[in-house]
């Protein structure tokens, strides 16, 4: 006998039940206590459920002798882990939701104990976006909050390896199966946030990335999340899915200001209007949420990247407005000279210098990026 088929072949007998959607199988579930129950209830109280239509009615009926052990067993065989409604490490702030998944597969671990934080926004994201998401994931990372994501290229992808840098815990939510890594350039991101935290769908393991895929999957990211910070975001941004579903959940919603000249902050500037919290660092998100963690500001400094620690620059000093400037990804001088507020000559000096202590590289045409720390 196989456990894992054994305990999960229920609620996925009734997971399959066509019709069936997550409102209605919450509804199930919270009246008879487990697909089971359901399988085993009267007639007459099944009816009395609200959304049990003829069609839904009938299929109950059917699976219950239905085994889809080959479904169970494939999640097996890939090394996948099955999270249902009722399981202890099922996302605890989900259940909340009006149509939480039935049921999660996962790749890594699911931990309900940390608080966790969504950072969404464009894929097309500027240097500047792309910053402020691998910062705010670093550093809320790094005073415990798992940080929450659908690892698309731009902020997404951004925010992942904040989390991952300062060696914090980071959750992956995909538009498709586990078996499907998309996109595909983020392969090694993928292995790479499974080690640190969980890559989770709720689709079946071979599921193509469709479009109606994606605003399903934002409400699991919002409904997982004690909030939501949008770096980066244009009018129909799809990460305004997600902040309009973190409203509706009565969650905490921050937004990040860009230039009032890029249409990719028109989206976030609504949010602002409308009363999302402003956020200029992490600071602000922690204002709002740090009562849920329960670690303390690091008080050994940090090493910066390339390994050189934080105390070597005075908050106040060109080197450390030009790092502000920086991140892992390439950003041009002229960026780093409007956004630093500095002239040329200091920039090209402090540049020079941190390249010859290794702190930052240079890639051609003036663009500057900050090395990582290797472990």
């Amino acid at each position: 006998m196989n456990g894992l088929i054994d305990k999960y072949r229920p609620w996925f007998a009734l997971k399959n039940v066509p019709g069936l959607g997550s409102v209605t199988f919450k509804r199930l579930i919270t009246t008879f206590g487990s697909p089971q129950g359901v399988f085993d209830a009267p007639d007459h109280e099944l009816k009395a459920i609200k959304g049990m239509g003829p069609r839904i009615f009938k299929g109950i009926h059917k699976n219950r002798t239905h085994c889809p052990d080959d479904e169970i067993r494939a999640i097996e065989r890939c090394g996948f882990k099955i999270a249902a409604l009722t399981d202890p490490h099922y996302p605890e702030l989900l259940l909340h939701i009006p149509d939480p998944p039935p049921i999660l597969t996962y790749l890594g671990t699911l931990d309900n104990i940390a608080p966790c934080i969504a950072i969404v926004g464009s894929r097309q994201a500027t240097a500047y976006g792309i910053d402020t998401a691998f910062k705010l994931g670093c550093k809320l990372a790094a005073r415990g909050f798992q940080i929450v994501s659908g690892m698309a290229m731009g902020i997404d992808t951004a925010a992942h390896k904040g989390a991952i840098h300062a060696r914090g815990r980071t959750l992956a939510v995909m538009g498709c199966g586990l078996k499907i890594i998309y996109p595909r350039e983020n392969r090694q991101l993928y292995h790479e946030i499974a080690d640190n935290g969980a890559v989770i769908s709720e689709l079946p393991i071979h599921s193509s990335p469709d479009a109606h895929h994606f605003p399903m999957r934002n409400r699991i990211i919002a409904g997982m999340s004690t909030g939501t910070v949008v770096v980066e975001a244009a009018a129909k941004s799809g990460s305004l899915i997600t902040a309009r579903l973190t409203a509706e959940y009565n969650r905490e919603m921050f937004a990040v200001p860009g230039s009032i000249h890029s249409f990719k902050s028109t989206g976030t500037h609504a949010l602002l209007k409308q009363g999302a919290k402003l956020v200029e660092n992490e600071l602000d998100v922690i204002e709002e949420l740090g009562h849920l963690v329960h670690q303390s500001p690091p008080s050994q400094p940090i090493a910066a990247p390339g390994g050189t620690e934080t105390h070597f620059l005075e908050p106040d000093s060109v080197h450390a407005k030009i790092l502000n400037c920086l991140g892992p990804y390439p950003v041009h001088i002229d960026t780093i000279i409007e956004t630093s507020g500095l002239d040329a000559g200091a920039v090209n000096a402090s540049l020079l210098c941190l390249e010859l202590k290794g702190v930052i590289k240079q890639t051609p045409g003036k663009f500057f990026f900050t090395v990582e720390e290797t472990p």
